[in-house]
């Protein structure tokens, strides 16, 4: 059975907000919309720090591996909190690691995971992920 995580259990937060499109059916959001969320408040992040120039810079990530465990549905309307931690730092990768917390719960509704491998954008092979880069990645560091 997966644990599920705490709010304390992350270092950074964003607020977001659910859409009228992320319904689905069934009255609540559906599963992969998650993946949009994580994607959203990770890349964020990585613009606001000064680590993702995705229109010109040298080095760019790709998802090479997610997933996502869903406990409790969210629906539209509803404001929630990203959490966002890193569990590994490799050479050339990352993993990240993100948490949906509505509104005053304490529990995630949803957790998941995704690998960046980061890859030179003019020869689209792994590079190493320089020492500032893994600066400030280490401020989101849980093990």
């Amino acid at each position: 059975m997966i644990n599920r995580h705490l709010k304390s259990d992350y270092p950074f937060f964003y607020k977001l907000s659910t859409r009228w499109k992320d319904n689905d059916v069934y009255g609540h959001i559906n599963n992969v919309v998650y993946y949009e969320y994580f994607d959203t408040a990770v890349n964020k992040w990585l613009i606001e720090n000064n680590l993702l120039d995705y229109k010109d810079g040298e080095q760019i990530g790709y998802i090479v591996k997610s997933n996502c465990d869903y406990f409790s549905p969210i629906s539209h309307p509803s404001d929630f909190y990203v959490g966002i931690r890193v569990s590994k730092i490799g050479n050339s990768s990352v993993v990240y690691e993100i948490g949906i917390f509505l509104e005053g719960d304490e529990l995630t509704s949803a957790q998941g995971s995704f690998t960046h491998v980061y890859v030179s954008r003019s020869t689209q092979k792994s590079c190493k992920l320089k020492d500032n880069f893994k600066t400030k990645l280490k401020t989101l560091f849980k093990s």
